[in-house]
């Protein structure tokens, strides 16, 4: 097997490649050709434990570090064509499942709380009425945002049993936000933090960054002890990255040292004040008698299905990858926006974009979904799965090892400490490399 890059270029190199959230990315999907039936999609699956997953694709600002499928205003038009669309989808989605159980519900963007209150309840009716998908009964996450979090929409989340609410504040510190294009006062986060305290026992999670310009040591404690005094049960650090069309992407500076003289200041802190690592990125301190809601035993990400709907949402089965087009800036993601909601009953019945998984790429998923969290990856689960030994299949894990970036037992292989800083490197190491071309050729818009 061929590495895609040296292992000195992952121990001595930048420790910031890329942000390996799920494997291949969708730069790496391409159009299918012939379109696949749903129907055909799903029906070898085992559709008893799935993930269901809605894309909702507005926010109220752009902000310079986002790389995600969304757009700011809409306006009400676009919103309204934006529910019947996904609507429709769901309900050919369903149909073309068949029999399926769900596990776990999440709400992303974008920014969900974007949409009005009574939209919001509009997409729990739809998520319980054609999928029977409760979130009072299975564990669900909402994302916000400080404009957001109001009162109204905080209320219709209690009322609906939402267990998790994430919110990206990403700095306390005004100037810091400011630097990369984010019109936001402290005060109005706190509001934000208060309103979601006050609305239900959610489990909070506060997203923060590292890296941003101007940041200090000292600043990035003073963001971290401001979330802290909300009791969060769970942080997200991500260090900012630079991206393609996003708005930072010109300033052309290289900082990986300050990313990871602050990464190890915040994971520091952190562990100081009882919190829990579970990946490079996720901290975490359950509230008393309370499991994380990403612990919940029914789903297994590197095993189990996700159902994704509306447009940018993706969906897994085991050998293919699937969902609308990609795109950054705001000229495409509208282009496909407008697609999405001028699509019939018929197109959405196909999935027209995503990547075929061979037996090679499901495997290098799975050991990437398990080894880049820290509780590692079970070699007999892996073995129960493929019928073969993860070293075997994957031998330059022992290289790992021998650098000191991951430690291996007869049951298992995790990374050590020096090794989770290094996520972000050993990720791509392990590409393959025809899915390395396939997103080096993906032509941004």
């Amino acid at each position: 097997m061929t590495d895609p890059a040296s292992l000195p270029d992952v121990t001595l190199g930048s420790a910031y490649r890329a942000y390996t959230y799920a494997y291949p990315h969708k730069t790496a999907y391409r159009r299918l050709d012939p379109p696949v039936p749903l129907r055909d999609a799903w029906a070898d699956e085992d559709r008893r434990q799935l993930f269901l997953y809605v894309h909702i694709p507005f926010c109220e600002m752009r902000c310079g570090f986002c790389n995600l499928f969304t757009t700011t205003h809409p306006g009400g038009t676009l919103e309204r064509q934006y529910l019947a669309a996904l609507e429709r989808q769901a309900r050919v989605t369903r149909d073309a499942l068949g029999d399926a159980g769900f596990s776990r519900i999440a709400l992303g963007g974008g920014t969900p709380t974007y949409l009005a209150a009574g939209d919001l309840a509009g997409v729990f009716d739809l998520l319980s009425g054609t999928f029977g998908a409760d979130p009072g009964a299975l564990p669900t996450s909402v994302e916000t945002s400080p404009a957001t979090a109001t009162p109204d929409r905080l209320a219709v989340l209690a009322e609906r049993g939402v267990q998790r609410v994430s919110i990206g504040v990403q700095s306390f510190v005004e100037a810091e936000v400011r630097s990369v294009g984010r019109a936001q006062r402290t005060a109005e986060v706190e509001d934000a933090l208060g309103a979601i305290r006050a609305a239900g026992p959610f489990d909070l999670n506060i997203d923060l960054i590292y890296g941003l310009a101007h940041q200090t040591p000292d600043s990035w404690l003073q963001s971290l002890r401001a979330a802290l005094r909300w009791s969060p049960e769970e942080l997200f650090l991500y260090p900012l990255y630079v991206r393609p069309l996003t708005g930072i992407a010109r300033l052309g500076r290289s900082w990986d040292d300050e990313r990871l003289e602050l990464y190890r200041v915040g994971r520091e802190y952190l562990l100081g004040e009882g919190y829990e690592q579970t990946s490079m990125r996720r901290f975490v301190r359950p509230a008393p008698g309370r499991r994380p809601l990403i612990e919940e035993p029914d789903y297994v990400c590197q095993r189990d299905g996700m159902v994704g709907l509306g447009c940018g949402a993706r969906s897994y089965t085991r050998d293919l990858h699937y969902s609308s087009e990609y795109a950054v800036g705001q000229s495409g993601v509208r282009e496909i926006l407008h697609d999405f909601v001028a699509r019939s009953d018929d197109t959405f019945a196909l999935a027209t974009h995503g990547l075929r998984l061979n037996p090679g790429e499901q495997r290098r998923r799975f050991l990437l979904q398990s080894l880049l969290h820290a509780s590692g990856l079970d070699r007999a689960l892996y073995r129960a799965r493929f019928g073969t030994d993860a070293l075997t299949d994957h031998p330059q894990l022992t290289r790992l090892v021998d650098a000191g970036l991951a430690q291996l037992t007869p049951h298992a292989l995790r990374l050590t400490p020096a090794g989770l800083e290094r996520s972000d490197a050993i990720g791509p190491w392990l590409y393959s490399p025809e899915v390395r071309t396939l997103s080096e050729q993906h032509v941004w818009t």
